[in-house]
């Protein structure tokens, strides 16, 4: 788990604890925004696509990638961005650090798409599983919305639940996920907008079901154990 920073408001003077974001790198590491915990942050009158971003260095694989610039809701309402230690402040491996990357081929960062609608929230859990290298990904029937079934998409091998919805997924959305993998002989995962209740997430690890939730700029995260495994096996 990430350590926590202090941050200091610049309105109400107040310090909070902050726990800096963990994301799933390309080649399967947690990746954790490297927040800089002397820095002042900036209050954010105005949020831009482009400032939204910030080039990070994985240290597992050495890729820079872009991902969502850490962001604190202080409860006196203000809103700060938070200072991250610019990329090239990491020193990056050699050419002979590791001589099996020679030649290889790095994949392009995961792009994620805004969710607005329900749609959205498919298309994302859509988009990330073709990046991870899943096959076969389709919706079921031509309805691009969450699917009443249960499943909203299937790739090779695998069923897949969106839950688009303000409350957290259930028990029972995840029991029935289950089964749907297993009367298709699938593995099943499961992406959710508002996150899982605890017994959900207790069943789903009982049950080895990967767990992903997804934030409003469309990433996923990885919420479990068997979530990183999916995410390995499919960038593998």
């Amino acid at each position: 788990m990430a350590k926590s920073v202090p941050v200091h408001c610049p309105t109400c003077r107040r310090e909070h604890s902050f726990t800096p974001p963990t994301f799933p790198c390309a080649c399967g590491a947690p990746l954790t925004v490297p927040v800089l915990p002397d820095a002042d942050p900036e209050l954010l009158a105005h949020r831009t696509w482009r400032d939204s971003w910030v080039a990070v260095r994985c240290p597992a694989c050495d890729r820079q990638g872009q991902w969502p610039r850490p962001e604190f809701g202080c409860s006196c309402g203000a809103v700060v961005r938070l200072p991250v230690q610019p990329s090239c402040d990491v020193a990056p491996r050699g050419p002979d650090d590791d001589g099996s990357r020679r030649g290889a081929v790095t994949p392009p960062p995961f792009r994620p798409v805004a969710i607005r609608t329900e749609r959205d929230a498919v298309m994302a859990a859509e988009r990330y599983l073709r990046w991870l290298g899943f096959t076969g990904v389709r919706r079921p029937g031509s309805c691009p919305a969450p699917a009443a079934s249960g499943v909203d998409l299937r790739a090779e091998g695998l069923v897949v639940r969106v839950d688009p919805t303000t409350l957290p997924t259930t028990l029972r959305d995840v029991e029935c996920l289950w089964l749907h993998g297993l009367l298709e002989s699938s593995d099943s995962a499961c992406f959710s907008l508002a996150g899982y209740a605890g017994d959900a997430r207790t069943r789903a690890d009982d049950l080895r079901l990967p767990l992903f939730v997804l934030d409003l700029t469309g990433l996923p995260r990885a919420l479990n154990d068997w979530a990183d495994e999916l995410v390995r096996r499919g960038r593998g």
